[in-house]
C-alpha cells in the first residue's frame, strides 16, 4: 500500500513539473531564458539545445541576449530562432543575438490565457489518470490471495489517494492563477 502511495506522489509531482516547464515556454511579453529551451540548433550534425551552445541572459524584462561560445554558430542559432514558433525576430550584431519581446495585444493575452488553461486542464487529467491507476492497484491488492488488504485498509488507502489528488489539483490551479496573472499584468 505504501509503495502505491509513494509512486502516486512521485508521478503526480512529475505531472506538476511538466506543467511548470510548459508554462515557462509560453511567451508572455516578459523575457525568460526558458523560451529558448525547446529550440534545437544543428551543431555538427546533432540537434543541440541553444542553452548548451551559448549563454542566454535577460539584461532587462523585455530582452533576451544569446551569446554563442563559438562565433561560427551565430548564424545557425539565428536561423533556428527564426524557424521556431516564437514569433520574435532576432537581431544579430555579429557577436550576440538580441531578442526583444513585443508587448502582447489584449487579444493575444486572452489567447495565451486560453492556452495555459488548456495546459492546466491536461495536467489535471494526467493527475486524475495517476489516481485511477493507483486505485486500480489498490483494488488488485485487496483481491490478492497472498496478502489481501482489509476493507478498512483499502478504504483508508483510497481516501489517502483522493487527498493527494486534491492537493495536486490545487497546486495546478495555483500555478495556473500565477501564470494568468503574469500574462494579464504585463
Amino acid at each position: 500500500m505504501q509503495t502505491v502511495l509513494k509512486d502516486l506522489d512521485a508521478r503526480m509531482n512529475a505531472a506538476l513539473d511538466a506543467l511548470s516547464r510548459e508554462f515557462a515556454t509560453v511567451r508572455t511579453g516578459r523575457a525568460s531564458t526558458a523560451l529558448l529551451d525547446a529550440i534545437r540548433v544543428d551543431y555538427y550534425g546533432t540537434p543541440t539545445p541553444v542553452n548548451q551552445m551559448a549563454s542566454v541572459s535577460t539584461p532587462d524584462a523585455r530582452t533576451l541576449v544569446v551569446q554563442p561560445w563559438e562565433a561560427g554558430q551565430l548564424g545557425a542559432i539565428e536561423k533556428a530562432i527564426m524557424k521556431s514558433d516564437l514569433g520574435i525576430q532576432p537581431v544579430n550584431d555579429g557577436t550576440i543575438i538580441r531578442l526583444v519581446m513585443p508587448t502582447p495585444t489584449e487579444e493575444r493575452r486572452k489567447q495565451l490565457v486560453k492556452t495555459v488553461a488548456k495546459m492546466a486542464e491536461d495536467a489535471r487529467v494526467a493527475v486524475r489518470n495517476v489516481r485511477r491507476e493507483a486505485n486500480e492497484k489498490l483494488k488488485g491488492a485487496a483481491k490478492d490471495k497472498k496478502a489481501p488488504l482489509s476493507e478498512d485498509e483499502e478504504r483508508r488507502a483510497h481516501d489517502q489517494v483522493q487527498k493527494t489528488t486534491d492537493r495536486f489539483i490545487a497546486k495546478v490551479d495555483e500555478l495556473l492563477k500565477k501564470k494568468e496573472l503574469e500574462i494579464l499584468s504585463f
